[in-house]
């Protein structure tokens, strides 16, 4: 029975891996860091996955790009990719995927619980993401949250709205209670 459910976490985890990927894909280049939807997919891996395979979803993630794989955002990869202007971010999603799990297991599916746990984990992103673009670039720091933030906190609330109805069909599945009609008291 518990490898079983190993099984499945693994396979999930490596289905959000993929689909954080295929984020990457959807990009609208605004500046040195451009709009993606990797970074719903990385909420959604701690939220469906939990702390601790949501993080090992989005660091096979990490890792597949690390090794050349052309999974980040404009279909590139590699190594030098983390020390480029969107390092900060990509290593954010990391931090936030497993953050955004653990608050969501101590909610307990609670929805505001996920609410906040995913304004937290877009925050962790941002601290991550606007503190390495502007080392990187020398821009000061109000450039690069001008540059690095402000233009994606509107995106970035409407993911969490997209999250909420992805997570409430998708959780019963994974946790294995689709269809299951619970007694009363």
């Amino acid at each position: 029975m518990q490898s079983t459910q190993q099984v499945r976490k693994m396979v999930y985890s490596s289905l959000m891996a993929a689909l954080t990927a295929a984020g990457a894909y959807i990009a609208i280049p605004i500046g040195p860091v451009p709009i993606v939807l990797q970074n719903l997919f990385v909420l959604l891996a701690g939220l469906l996955l939990g702390g601790r395979w949501g993080l090992t979803s989005v660091g096979a993630y990490l890792l597949a790009g690390a090794m050349g794989l052309p999974v980040f955002s404009g279909g590139t990869g590699g190594i030098g990719k983390f020390v480029g202007p969107t390092g900060g971010y990509l290593l954010g999603f990391a931090a936030a995927a497993y953050l955004v799990g653990v608050l969501s297991e101590y909610g307990h599916g609670r929805v505001i619980v996920d609410v906040l746990a995913m304004i937290v984990g877009t925050l962790i992103i941002y601290v991550f993401g606007v503190s390495w673009l502007k080392v990187v670039t020398g821009m000061s720091f109000s450039k690069a949250i001008s540059v690095g933030m402000l233009p994606f906190l509107i995106g970035d609330a409407v993911k969490i709205a997209v999250a909420i109805p992805i997570v409430k069909a998708l959780r019963p599945m994974l946790n294995g209670t689709f269809g299951v009609v619970r007694a009363a008291g």
